[in-house]
């Protein structure tokens, strides 16, 4: 395991004071490895949405499981068109030259034709109907004239196994269906179910403790002193938590003195795989909260180059007398500010998570935008500022702020429907500037 002192030799631009927000990334990616084998369950199809498995799933048939018609039409005998399959030869055929069969019967979804049709002969087919012995080509019913239990219709465009769906094109028995770390989605649990596979095994939901911390914040329902605010971080950290259906645990407000925090800390930490805290990670009081981590555990940085979100802590805390005694968790200390809290779970926070789960990482969308005003940006840290994009009649991205950007304006994520991610090396941006932005719809 990855220390502290380790960081300097392994990881670039390391700087515990002040670390790039890439920098920050590739830390915690080495600290928040994958759980064992012994973190995996069976579930149902009902209760496999949003889990990560953690097996291959194998494919027990094919799907399609036999040759079936793409479209209703009428199957025959391909070896029936002139010159076979030689389509060059068919187009010099004149647009008057018509091929006539007789219709045999007819094969429906889940009701196949019985017989073997004859060369001359074909079977009226819908879509999904097995396609009958001895045919491997289906006219569409729209090309067809049909004249009692005759059709007609001109091979020029018609090509030997047109609209013929073969046994295992889609997926192949014995192939993966689904591989190990994905995300089970919707259309997957319909997949599984297409398979005739009722369960599958997913690794454990990653455990996630949260608090806040503040002399000055209350709970919704009580009432506001003087000095006092209401807690939205929890609350926020809750929604962002349960969208990514890992397992939360509420441990409501902590005071501000060292008692009090450190025994949320060590109650977090046992049973818990992670531990992310709101607020304590300011200037005035990160030496406070970075002695306690030391005495927990280890601190990996606590300062990014990031707005907003500078302050903030990362580690590991254990639950024993000293570090490397008891349980652990990974720990975030998220700044105090609402909208510091989501842009540092989205950006550093999020794919931890993901890696713990044992998902697949990918990185989130961005969009290339085009700015609509000057935008000011200091070079040297990575900014996160809240956008309105909207796309132009010929597909193009435009974005602007919200106005003021203040990491307590919480009403501007809610006005807004997008990141404006501002690198860090750049500097200000001039209208006109493409940047890049991350949609809120969909994230997770």
């Amino acid at each position: 395991m990855n220390t502290p002192r380790h960081f300097p030799s392994c990881v670039a631009e390391y700087d515990p004071n002040a670390l790039p927000v890439s920098a920050a990334q590739e830390i915690v990616r080495q600290w928040a490895l994958p759980r064992g084998r012994t973190e995996v369950e069976h579930v149902g199809l009902f209760n496999a949405l949003d889990r990560v498995l953690a097996e291959d799933v194998i494919s027990p048939i094919n799907v399609p499981s036999h040759d079936n018609s793409a479209m209703d039409g009428y199957a025959f005998d391909g070896a029936t068109l002139p010159s076979g399959s030689d389509h060059a030869a068919r187009s010099s055929l004149p647009d008057d030259a018509l091929l006539r069969l007789t219709v045999a019967g007819t094969a429906l979804a889940g009701q196949p034709f019985e017989g073997h049709p004859l060369a001359a002969q074909c079977v009226r087919i819908m879509t999904g109907a097995l396609i009958p012995p001895g045919c491997d080509t289906v006219v569409p019913q729209e090309l067809v004239q049909r004249t009692g239990d005759a059709i007609t219709f001109a091979p020029a465009g018609i090509v030997r196994g047109a609209n013929r769906r073969l046994a295992g094109e889609d997926l192949a028995q014995g192939q993966p269906a689904l591989r190990k770390g994905r995300i089970v989605r919707a259309s997957d649990l319909g997949l599984l179910a297409s398979l005739g596979i009722g369960g599958v095994e997913v690794q454990r939901r990653v455990r996630v403790a949260f608090f806040s911390t503040g002399d000055e914040l209350r709970s919704v329902g009580e009432g506001l002193a003087p000095g006092c605010v209401y807690d939205s971080n929890r609350y926020t950290l809750f929604a962002m938590l349960r969208r990514m259906n890992v397992e939360p645990v509420d441990l409501g407000i902590v005071r501000d003195d060292r008692a009090s925090l450190e025994r949320a800390l060590r109650q977090a930490t046992q049973g818990a795989d992670v531990v992310i805290s709101s607020g304590g990670v300011s200037v005035g009081d990160a030496d406070f909260t970075r002695d306690l981590m030391n005495a927990l555990g280890d601190v990996a940085f606590w300062k990014i180059a990031m707005r907003p979100g500078r302050p903030l802590a990362f580690g590991r805390l254990w639950s024993g007398k000293r570090p490397g005694e008891g349980e652990s968790a990974l720990f975030f200390g998220l700044p105090g500010n609402p909208v510091a809290v989501m842009a540092t779970f989205y950006f550093i926070v999020r794919e931890a998570l993901l890696a713990m789960s044992g998902a697949t990482p990918y990185s989130l969308p961005l969009i290339a935008a085009t700015s609509s005003q000057p935008i000011n940006k200091r070079a040297g840290r990575s900014e996160f500022q809240r956008g309105i994009a909207r796309r132009d009649t010929a597909g193009h991205w435009h974005v602007v702020t919200t106005g003021p950007q203040g990491s307590g304006v919480l009403s501007s994520m809610s006005e807004a429907n997008c990141f404006i991610v501002l690198k860090h090396d750049a500097g200000n941006i001039d209208a006109g500037d493409s940047v890049d932005i991350l949609p809120f719809d969909g994230l997770i």
